[in-house]
């Protein structure tokens, strides 16, 4: 009998996974379709995030029988068989004159969740420890929002749900093997932006570098994950979330392992599925894989029309999350010269090394002077010039000269009168312009400061903080995303409504009014 490849083992794991943890659409087969199209719920998360008040199967049953009924009410059947979520959620109040500090520090515990609360037939998927959520719609772990959330919990001193969560996200690494895009069932098929070594860095910080040995088993398997099938690619071909380059260089890409409609956003996926060219199939993927960057989504990942039906999220070579695998090697290599195993270092080094050539080589733009993504099937930098370019910055992959150049840009293009805008088109996408988004924001203030490029991060930070405290003085509230252009107008677009919360937005906001010593603006 043949040995079984690394890939096909993967697979075979990930199979495995699906069907330990069935998602609604495989629980309620006909019934969630119908819910799901049904406009019954404003919001298609609505029905996945309901809880089961009983076995499925015999919920299922029951439906099938009743459904012919001429009196059958598809609505009172679900509300009679599932419990809402979100009904046992906090009733909070904010307290404008208290202040932003005290808004933060009692949001920590409206956001708080306890870990031994779920029940068997919810599609949440349990965890060892407690969290903090994002807050609004979002009800569970989120892997990339948590890095941020957990900036603002080490700001407020709240060391142990950090490691908490750190923890979390190491047993999911064990238990699925990888990070999930947040912890329902029917995100088992994506993860998220990698921001796993950059929270154990964190904690570093806090706990000192034996923290990177006694995680290196999860970072090396969370870069199995994104590296897997690497070893049989040729010249030009992808396989999952890796990419051959032309120059034989190994570079990676956003990608989802199912190529259905969202279960999440069911209608939305298949209506816009009708307008499309594209195969179903790889135009589903290609929603998926956009989910999976986080920026879902955003003209970043349409072709030259701008248009959602024409997206091409597998086709591009995204700048950021290939500076997030540079610094997973690099965490990686550090444990081992923890452990002085010399040989080990010497590899993710040398990985990392090649990696940074890569990013360097593909996707920094001389006539733009800015990091752009890389489309790998036409061979030339995509045309939108997007906030992701300031990654190479925070990860120290960028020469000076080019810092200079994105720290031009910035100043001239992207920063507005609240912040930093996310592109420059108007498109009507929540990624796009006018909005902007706290982890972005972050990333190019600590990017620049690397650089030395202090006033410009500071002129930043002072936009954003401004902008967040003013929309907090006058609506109680810290949201997702802000409008940085119209600042008097809320940020818009997406595929629900704007969410209050906000567990990034806390977590930036609180680490830079300390950094900077903003209290009295």
């Amino acid at each position: 009998m043949k040995k079984l490849s690394f890939a096909l083992l993967i697979l075979i794991s990930f199979n495995c996974v699906y069907a330990q943890h069935p998602s609604p659409r495989q629980l309620f087969p006909g019934l969630f379709e119908t819910v799901q199209l049904s406009g019954i719920f404003p919001d298609n998360k609505t029905f996945v995030d309901c809880t089961p008040k009983r076995n499925p199967a015999l919920i299922l049953q029951d439906y099938n029988k009743q459904k012919l009924q001429p009196d059958f009410n598809l609505k009172q059947f679900v509300t009679a068989n599932f419990i809402m979520p979100g009904t046992d959620a906090h009733q909070f109040q904010s307290d404008i004159s208290s202040g932003i500090r005290k808004h933060i520090d009692t949001l920590w515990q409206v956001l708080y969740r306890r870990h031994d609360t779920v029940s068997q037939y919810s599609s949440l998927l349990p965890l060892p420890n407690d969290f903090v959520i994002p807050g609004g719609r979002f009800r569970e772990t989120y892997y990339w929002d948590s890095y941020f959330t957990m900036l603002g919990l080490r700001e407020s001193h709240k060391d142990k749900i950090m490691q908490d969560m750190i923890s979390n996200f190491a047993y999911m690494i064990d238990t699925y093997g990888f990070i999930p895009n947040g912890t329902r069932t029917y995100y088992l098929t994506r993860s998220q932006p990698p921001f796993f070594s950059k929270m154990v860095q964190l904690l570093a910080q806090e706990a000192g570098d034996k923290v990177l040995i006694t995680y290196q088993p999860q970072l090396l398997k969370e870069y199995s994950f994104w590296m897997n099938g690497a070893v049989s690619l040729a010249k030009g071909q992808a396989y999952g979330r890796v990419v051959r380059m032309p120059g034989g260089e190994l570079l990676n890409r956003y990608y989802d392992d199912a190529d259905q409609p969202r279960e999440e956003s069911y209608l939305q996926d298949v209506t816009a599925a009708k307008l499309t060219k594209q195969q179903p199939g790889d135009f589903y993927r290609n929603i998926r894989a956009a989910a999976e960057s986080g920026w879902d989504f955003s003209t970043r990942w349409f072709d030259a029309t701008g248009k959602l039906e024409n997206i091409q999220t597998t086709r591009i070579i995204p700048v950021d999350l290939n500076c997030l695998l540079y610094n997973l090697e690099l965490t990686i290599a550090r444990s081992y010269q923890l452990q002085g195993n010399k040989a080990a270092y010497n590899t993710y080094t040398g990985k990392a090394r090649l990696r940074k050539a890569a990013i360097l080589k593909y996707c920094w733009s001389n006539a733009a002077g800015w990091f752009m993504d890389y489309n790998w099937q036409q061979k030339h930098t995509t045309p939108q010039q997007t906030l992701a370019g300031v990654f190479p910055l925070e990860f120290h992959i960028a020469t000076p000269q080019q810092a200079a150049k994105v720290a031009e840009g910035l100043k001239t293009k992207f920063l507005k009168s609240g912040g930093l805008v996310t592109t420059f088109n108007r498109s009507g996408q929540q990624w796009d312009s006018p909005n902007a988004w706290a982890p972005l924001q972050y990333m190019a203030i600590d990017g620049l400061n690397n650089y030395k490029q202090t006033t410009l991060a500071r002129q930043i930070a002072e936009n954003w903080v401004n902008n967040n405290i003013r929309i907090f003085n006058g609506t109680g509230k810290l949201v997702e995303k802000y409008n940085v252009i119209d600042t008097d107008v809320k940020a818009g677009g997406g595929e629900y409504p704007l969410q209050d919360g906000f567990g990034w937005t806390n977590g930036t906001l609180l680490y830079l009014l300390n950094r900077y010593h903003f209290d009295n603006l």
